[in-house]
């Protein structure tokens, strides 16, 4: 399964790159990291980064990888949302109004029936 990454709000390009490097630095999701980029249109010079995909498997991937947004997102000077697509099922986490961003996360990735607990 895959885990679909978008950002949304501040400097949005400077944000998902940042947040690639972070990830890509975690040991747990070294080579599960992938940036993916969206079509060029024929008025553009080409494709910013649209989102990141983080294959999460078993081993625990899905927990380091929310722990580590969950720490990210607390970095964040910036008025950030994280949007986390799984299993069917999109949440958004806000980086200064959710209070338990990874058992939120967590849920998501692990396919629980009720994200909103």
């Amino acid at each position: 399964m895959d885990a679909v990454i978008g950002i949304r709000g501040g400097d949005e390009v400077g944000e998902l790159a940042a947040l690639v490097g972070w990830l890509r630095a975690e040991r747990e999701l070294q080579g599960a990291v992938q940036v993916l980029r969206g079509d060029i249109a024929a008025t553009e010079l080409g494709s910013g980064l649209d989102v990141i995909s983080v294959a999460v498997g078993s081993g625990g991937v899905g927990v380091a990888l929310a722990q580590s947004l969950s720490a990210w997102l607390g970095a964040r000077r910036s008025d950030v949302k994280v949007t986390v697509t799984a299993n069917g099922r999109t949440v958004e986490v806000d980086a200064r109004r959710v209070s338990d961003p990874v058992g939120l996360i967590t849920r998501i990735l692990g396919g629980d029936d009720d994200p909103g607990n």
